[in-house]
């Protein structure tokens, strides 16, 4: 499988609309048992979260895990900061590209993979709000190409 293939559990829609993407990265996460019931339940929200590397090591913060139901005293908090798992290559090279350029890590969905919860970073650039209205023109261009192309084809 690529990259960010298996079953997509949660999506960050928002993510692509407010951030210029450069390059993605597939990292385990750590949680704990009722975490994954949670998570395989698609009761996770990734709208404000975002990837920071601290001491070494790369962590998730933000991110709603829903508690699950039946997990009475073992659930935790559901907006904990997780642990990102990594290989060390790839944390250097994402700390160096961090540093100073403006960008960050911003998870852009959530998914299953082999049993194992997996998630999508996407190093980031913020947009200004011109580049946001440019996407938005680019897409509705797009849609009325393809709808002129359908309807004459279709004759």
């Amino acid at each position: 499988m690529a990259k960010g293939e298996g079953q997509v559990v949660a999506q960050n829609k928002k993510a692509r609309h407010d951030y210029t993407i450069v390059d993605t990265v597939e990292a385990g996460m750590v949680l704990t048992g009722t975490e994954i019931k949670s998570v395989r339940a698609a009761r996770i929200q990734l709208k404000d979260g975002f990837a920071q590397i601290k001491r070494g090591e790369a962590w998730l913060s933000n991110v709603h895990i829903a508690p699950y139901d039946e997990g009475n005293i073992w659930n935790q908090d559901p907006e904990r900061t997780r642990k990102l798992l990594l290989r060390r290559k790839q944390i250097n090279a994402l700390e160096q590209e961090l540093k100073g350029s403006g960008m960050t890590l911003v998870p852009l969905k959530v998914y299953l993979k082999d049993g194992y919860a997996k998630v999508l970073l996407g190093l980031a650039k913020g947009k200004h709000d011109y580049d946001k209205r440019d996407s938005i023109k680019k897409r509705e261009q797009d849609r009325d190409i393809k709808r002129q192309m359908k309807n004459f084809n279709g004759r």
